[in-house]
């Protein structure tokens, strides 16, 4: 099935995972619709490496990723909930509560360190960095495992956006969110050449109107 790229306008991975449902033209696409829709989004989100992508593809069973792709969809809605209901404002101690679902997928994870090359370490230290690096690596046992990187942006989201930034578009269809990242924080379209466009010639078109009359 030959499908759009996914949007990435997000400005945060947590963002992009709620956007992976949206309507670029009239009818809403859901990148995520089924187990090969999920594989190919996470790859485009660079959140989980092709290889284990690969590996997690070769090995599963008949319907497995199916299921998973419908948890990642049920997971999306649930935070699409928890975002809309909250942006516009700082977080408060007390929305913890809310977030018990995500702390319950964080459980499930089974990440671990290893010992790498560091990436300036070639044979001679570069400027006496050492030679080698701690990485953060993930056993991807399950089609379940695929969750977890989006459980973990879904957490950085919370841990480190200012909510007051998190805004819906102004597009009058459209259902994308963003972080506001600009100075002054003064976006309000998912993306100028979508939505900002259709708002600048509406307008257009609304000044044309009253010019006549």
């Amino acid at each position: 099935m030959n499908r759009l790229p996914a949007m990435f306008v997000g400005d945060a991975p947590g963002l992009d995972f709620l956007n992976s449902i949206a309507t670029p033209v009239d009818t809403p696409v859901d990148w995520i619709d089924d187990g090969e829709g999920l594989l190919n989004w996470l790859g485009q989100a660079r959140l989980v490496p092709a290889e284990a992508l690969d590996g997690i593809r070769a090995h599963a069973l008949p319907g497995e990723l199916d299921k998973v792709a419908g948890q990642a969809r049920h997971l999306r809605e649930w935070f699409r909930g928890f975002v809309r209901e909250h942006k516009g404002r700082p977080l408060v101690a007390a929305d913890l509560a809310q977030l018990d679902p995500l702390n319950r997928l964080l459980e499930r994870d089974e990440t671990f360190s290893r010992i790498s090359p560091s990436l300036a370490g070639k044979d001679v230290p570069a400027g006496g960095d050492m030679p080698f690096q701690r990485l953060t690596e993930r056993k991807w046992r399950t089609p379940e495992a695929l969750l977890l990187p989006i459980g973990e942006a879904l957490a950085s989201l919370v841990c480190t956006e200012d909510f007051s930034h998190v805004k819906a578009c102004e597009g009058p269809a459209c259902t994308l969110l963003f972080a506001d990242h600009t100075r002054g924080h003064r976006r309000r379209w998912c993306s100028m050449a979508a939505c900002g466009n259709r708002a600048k010639q509406a307008a257009h078109r609304h000044r044309l109107k009253d010019h006549h009359h």
